[in-house]
């Protein structure tokens, strides 16, 4: 199968995040992200041919609700839901439909309206789609009364702590950047900076393994993007500067569950599969990428992320933090919008708000958070259950 890996990201828009109880209703937050992005591509709605709306908590066709108020063109409006990595499994699709031939201008739009505290299952009359993960993290680090997220991702960084002589500290250190990064970004939702000695000091979630202040806070809003063919961008004169060049989705093997390892349970697998046919496609290596955006849900899945992705050695995430390689000025600057640890995470949004921060990056329009000529740039967004969606981008 011949496929054109070019896609052009012509538009985008993302509202400021907000806490739960502090934003507007899901449809007006998703209403004014699709608006944003169609005026920042220069199209009107009716140039959409197709559109994908994901979302995690929220009724059956809410896409349509969110679009409707935008336009009622009777495009297929597809509504999707792949946990945390939802909002790029979106852009997954809308990617798919143009380089298999079915559209040449698609919609992606990402919106959560989420509630105070932490995440759990909606429904208690069926099967969780978590059971085998929760049967994994019993036998691995045990029932411990914390929240499931917690527990995985808590787990995973014990799991990195135990093999590799990892401190907590690190963790701290990835907070305490995410902090400085978000302190640049008008659109994070937390943009007071903390040092690692703070978040070391924050209130303990799960002693040894976990504080507050590593874990992303629940959060509302809504981001979108316009992807186009390059031939439609040549001919409608759109913005063609920045280009979607390979991307990936990769769901669990086995090894997420039989491996005896917590990592692996919260889809390092996952990440290093994905990131590998990324770099293949695109012909470039982890050496080659200028900024990322990755799934940060907690610092400990950050720390892993750095290994998975190749961007320094295995059990080496320690020593690539202290160097000051996962900032600016070092090797390659993670998370300049603050990730989801500082900027938030509403679940649907997430990989669409990574869009549009790598594509103001590889603009050179990102402002005072500007990593300098950027010019390759990576998007890791991971939902555990699981699908971990990777992208590379291109300054063209």
């Amino acid at each position: 199968m011949t496929k054109d890996n070019n896609v052009v990201v012509a538009g985008v828009g993302m509202i400021k995040f907000a806490k739960p109880g502090q934003s507007d209703p899901y449809d007006s937050m998703a209403a004014a992200a699709v608006r944003e992005a169609l005026a920042d591509a220069g199209l009107g709605y009716d140039a959409i041919q197709s559109a994908y709306a994901g979302y995690v908590y929220g009724d059956s066709t809410s896409g349509q609700r969110a679009l409707y108020s935008v336009g009622m063109s009777g495009i297929p409006i597809v509504n999707v839901n792949n946990n945390c990595s939802t909002g790029s499994t979106a852009l997954y699709l809308a990617r798919q439909a143009i380089v298999h031939g079915m559209a040449d201008c698609v919609l992606a739009v990402g919106f959560e309206q989420m509630r105070p505290g932490a995440l759990g299952n909606v429904y208690e009359d069926r099967p969780s789609p978590f059971d085998a993960f929760d049967a994994a993290t019993d036998a691995l680090v045990g029932h411990a009364e914390v929240p499931l997220a917690l527990r995985y991702f808590g787990g995973a960084g014990l799991s990195h702590m135990e093999k590799y002589g990892t401190r907590l500290e690190d963790f701290a250190e990835v907070r305490a950047k995410a902090s400085r990064h978000a302190a640049r970004n008008p659109l994070a939702l937390f943009r007071t900076e903390v040092t690692a000695d703070e978040v070391m000091a924050s209130p303990v979630l799960w002693p040894g393994a976990l504080t507050r202040l590593m874990a992303c806070p629940p959060t509302c809003g809504a981001a979108a993007a316009i992807l186009v063919s390059p031939a439609y961008a040549r001919k409608h004169g759109l913005n063609d500067g920045v280009s979607m060049i390979a991307q990936e989705m990769v769901t669990d093997r086995p090894g997420t569950f039989d491996s005896g390892d917590m990592m692996r349970v919260v889809g390092y697998d996952m990440t290093a599969e994905a990131s590998a046919r990324v770099y293949e496609t695109a012909g470039i290596g982890p050496e080659d990428i200028d900024v990322v955006e990755l799934h940060d849900c907690f610092a400990q899945n950050e720390l892993i992320t750095y290994e998975g992705l190749g961007l320094c050695p295995e059990g080496g995430a320690a020593r690539f933090i202290a160097d000051g390689d996962n900032t600016y000025g070092g090797q390659v600057v993670t998370n300049p919008s603050g990730g989801l640890l500082s900027k938030g995470h509403p679940l649907g949004a997430t990989g669409l708000a990574q869009c549009f921060e790598l594509t103001h990056q590889l603009r050179g329009t990102a402002g005072e958070r500007q990593v300098d000529s950027a010019r390759i740039a990576l998007q890791h967004n991971l939902g555990l259950g699981g699908a971990c969606v990777i992208a590379a981008y291109q300054r063209n």
